[in-house]
């Protein structure tokens, strides 16, 4: 640390006595009596720092400091190109399109802690994966300006920023994978899911390593955020876990510009020391890069400490205050609380104190803080840059409270930050300010490409070799296709032994990736544990307390499962990690993520979002699904919505199966799709608990399953009066039974369908009716709805444990329109029974739903509904279930 040792043989004499104190009596004694000095200190009222905390100065103090490798000179014409560009480039779009949009001061704070890394540190994918960058997603203009002086973006892009409709053409507004396949890997821009992504890819880093599926030694993870980022929970949820698993692959760089989007993160407080305690707290290496090096001589005459006393004392607000006013406010304000610190700056003038650069804006800092960060040998590290918000951009932006929504500069604001830039533009061309670019031939251009060279190619560059993994054929799954006689099953049941069977499959085996957030009994997927370990990077230390019996808990450093714990966040993170883990690292993994289903799709959605939008693939599988399923479990672990929320996502297939073989169908075409045919799909599966006989697939059914919809069990006997019936998943039974009772009761001849995707249904009818739209003349393409359902007789009752806006999804091109019955409202704790009664969707609502259409449609009385309300012993007054 920065303090001035006054007294260096008293400190000697302290050092060696605590030396002499630990190998004479032992750890213990030193340990007792460094606390009562501890507590003598607080006795006698002596100021100390939470143990979490250092002093508000640089760690690495100016002696420590490595000699800087590059040519700064070169380095600093090149970084003011791209200052220039990235700013120009939101100026221009906001001026010829209003409201477009954009940032400029993000990316002015942090051109310097990106640009060391960019000439010194970030490893391209050249020769291996390179390392993940999480650019701070407001950045984005900043790493087109360089993306554009190096030649990889052209000036037609950077004119079309955030005009992207005509793909190619222009540039998203954010790190958006999906719309920039081949330049942004990560999306980050949702604040909090980068940082928290970058943990755990960090972590999948670690796991394909010790699993033998990459070698990814080399690889290292940086995240850049914001101060402001670190109050979303997500962004600092799980550092306890990048601790724990000793990822010194991992570095955060927190951009401590000070703001937020509306004012000071901590204007009555100090961001960087409660970050600084948060982290380090959790087990991270700490490295604050708080001053830059004119500070230097002024720590080094502080013979008291008064300075660094000040340092401490100062608020964000104070520093805020501090970056907008004149050197003689400083002087006042800051040094001349104490004449001692006064006759610090005597020798300095007001413009020499105006320059007292924050840490963050100093290359020779902050490089050295990343070498350190990149030695450390078993911690993550986190360094802490301090900077100004909207820094060179000039009054209106630089420091202000308003510089995130700045978008654009007047003519004045552009002459100053040309000349705060050196650049030789002139007046008149500020008009339409150009954008500013090396010749090939010129020094800084082949100087910036060089270091990029040697540090493997640029970034980002998202980069997918398509490598074909054997996707088994369906009667690989027979078992799953025959029915299970007359024993039965959950399809939560069926599921884990269709997983274990892919498991063992020769060739794909090893690229399955089990994830479970730490309900793998619950599921009944505790037997993995034994057979193919949970992934530790630690091994296991210890002997689990099971470890006699069969399915004993068995942890390993190649352990295949990724047990979680309580965090669906962090398994999302995984799942992410390894659903990306083919363009990442070219080496595909499949990841099945089984969880909770109400603690999926509900708690995580903005991470599936962010998952379709990095083109991830693999399985969700959302168990103990189901509003009356669930029985026992009550209002927050019922889902009857998921499905619902899924449909919003253009990355998720969704199914909700009722039997085995649907689940083979769905599992063996997911893989296909995902793995032979190279698309970015995220399938959705949701599996029950309750157990009944699972049946064999019948005839010709298989395409149909897949497109959602199937004729599964027609009437036994025509009649003349007819109905549909639409069932899903363990509803599906409630259905038969209400065929059934229609027969018997009301001799209405009812067929069944399994309904196993509303949403895919609907998706292939929207697409077929804007196709028709737009091609009048053509011959019509017919949705798979119409296609399946044919000419269907008599009215359609469509029921299951979703909310009825599930299968209302697909009404309007059912011919005559449906009726749905769901479980809208809040679950609650019953049998199965009592809540099927409760939200009416058992066998006796479904048959009077059937019932009261065809009085509707003129086929039967309505007193024939009315006694069957009687005949059923139904009320007919009891509360809303969706409001009860």
């Amino acid at each position: 640390m920065q303090h001035r040792d006054i007294d260096p043989d008293e400190t000697r004499d302290w050092l060696e006595s605590f030396d002499a104190l630990e190998a004479e009596h032992g750890m213990e004694r030193a340990h007792f009596i460094l606390s009562a000095l501890l507590k003598r200190s607080e006795v006698e009222n002596i100021a100390l720092p939470a143990l979490v905390q250092t002093p508000y100065i640089n760690t690495i103090a100016p002696d420590q400091e490595p000699a800087y490798p590059g040519d700064e000179a070169l380095e600093k014409r090149i970084r003011r190109y791209i200052r220039w560009n990235a700013a120009v480039m939101v100026v221009k779009a906001n001026k010829h399109f209003p409201g477009i949009g954009g940032h400029l001061s993000t990316y002015a704070s942090a051109a310097t802690l990106y640009e060391v890394g960019f000439n010194h540190f970030f490893r391209g994918k050249d020769q291996d994966a390179g390392d993940q960058i999480f650019f701070q997603g407001h950045a984005s203009p900043g790493i087109y300006a360089r993306a554009f002086l190096e030649g990889r973006i052209s000036e037609d892009q950077m004119l079309h920023f955030r005009r992207e409709v005509v793909r190619g053409q222009g540039l998203s507004s954010y790190p958006h994978p999906w719309l920039m396949p081949e330049f942004w890997e990560f999306p980050t821009v949702s604040m909090g899911l980068g940082p928290l992504a970058a943990v755990y890819q960090a972590r999948f880093n670690r796991y394909l390593h010790a699993r033998g599926l990459a070698d990814t030694s080399n690889s290292r993870v940086w995240a850049f955020l914001g101060d402001g980022e670190c109050d979303e929970p997500e962004a600092l949820g799980c550092l306890q876990i990048a601790a724990h698993e000793g990822l010194n692959n991992l570095v955060f760089v927190v951009n401590c510009n000070l703001q937020r989007l509306d004012g000071p993160v901590r204007g009555n407080g100090k961001i960087i020391q409660e970050l600084e305690a948060t982290f380090k707290g959790a087990g991270w290496n700490v490295i604050k890069v708080v001053w830059g090096r004119e500070w230097d001589s002024l720590l080094a005459a502080d013979r008291d400490g008064v300075l660094i006393r000040r340092m401490g004392a100062a608020v964000d607000g104070d520093y805020q205050k501090y970056s907008v006013e004149a050197g003689g406010y400083t002087r006042e304000h800051f040094f001349g609380t104490d004449p001692r610190l006064r006759a610090l700056v005597e020798h300095l003038t007001d413009q020499d104190i105006r320059r007292l650069r924050r840490g963050g804006h100093d290359f020779r800092k902050v490089y050295a803080a990343m070498k350190r960060a990149t030695t450390e040998p078993t911690q993550p590290t986190v360094i802490l840059a301090k900077t100004v918000k909207g820094w060179t951009l000039g009054e209106g932006a630089e420091a202000r409270n308003v510089a995130h929504q700045a978008k654009k500069m007047s003519l004045a604001e552009l002459k100053v930050f040309r000349d705060r830039l050196y650049l030789d533009i002139s007046d008149k061309d500020l008009e339409d300010p150009p954008f500013m670019r090396f010749p090939e031939s010129s020094e800084p251009y082949k100087y910036m490409m060089e270091r990029r060279r040697k540090l493997g190619g640029s970034l980002p560059h998202r980069k997918v070799v398509a490598v074909d993994l054997p996707t088994p054929k369906i009667d690989w799954f027979g078992r799953f296709l025959q029915g299970s006689g007359t024993g039965e099953a959950s399809t939560t049941g069926v599921f884990a032994r269709l997983l274990a069977q892919l498991l063992n499959h020769k060739e794909l085996g090893r690229r399955i990736v089990p994830i479970i957030p730490d309900e793998a009994r619950t599921f009944g997927l505790d037997a993995l544990f034994r057979s193919y370990g949970i992934y530790s990077s630690h091994g296991q230390l210890y002997e689990p307390v099971d470890a006699a019996m069969l399915l004993s808990y068995r942890e390993a450093k190649d352990g295949q499962v990724l047990q979680e714990g309580i965090c669906e966040a962090g398994s999302m993170g995984s799942f992410i990690a390894a659903g990306t883990s083919y363009a990442t690292h070219g080496e595909p993994t499949i990841p099945f993520y089984i969880f909770y289903s109400m603690f999926g799709f509900q708690r995580t959605a903005d991470q599936i979002w962010a998952a379709g939008d990095q083109r991830a693939r693999g399985f969700m599988i959302g168990a103990t699904f189901g509003r009356t399923t669930l029985n026992g479990e009550g209002l927050q672990h019922e889902d009857g919505h998921s499905h619902l929320m899924a449909s919003t996502n253009p990355a998720v297939v969704a199914y909700d199966p009722a039997y085995a073989f649907e689940i083979a169908l769905v599992v063996q075409k997911g893989i296909e799709r995902m793995h032979k045919d190279h698309e970015d799909v995220i399938y959705y599966v949701t599996v029950h608990n309750e157990t009944y006989v699972q049946p064999p697939m019948p005839d010709g059914v298989a395409q149909d399953v897949l497109d959602g919809i199937y004729l599964l069990k027609p009437a036994a006997k025509k009649t003349k009066l007819r109905a549909q019936l639409f069932g899903s998943g363990s509803i599906l039974n409630e259905v038969l039974r209400a065929q059934e009772m229609l027969a018997e009761k009301w001799k209405v001849s009812a067929d069944v369908w399994s309904a196993t995707s509303y949403s895919q249904l609907r998706r292939d009818a929207m697409s077929c009716e804007r196709w028709n739209i737009m091609h009048p003349v053509d011959k019509p393409r017919i949705p798979n709805v119409t296609r399946i359902l044919g000419d269907l007789q008599g009215p359609v009752v469509a029921a299951s444990d979703n909310m009825c806006a599930v299968p209302d999804q697909i009404a309007r091109w059912v011919p005559g329109g449906m009726l749905s019955f769901g479980t809208d409202g809040f679950g609650r704790s019953d049998t199965r029974a009592a809540l099927r009664e409760h939200f009416e969707v058992n066998a006796e609502h479904i048959a009077l739903g059937v019932l009261k259409r065809l009085a509707d449609l003129g086929e039967i009385k309505p007193t024939v509904v009315a006694k069957a309300v009687k005949s059923m012993g139904l009320d007919a007054d009891k509360p809303d279930p969706a409001t009860a």
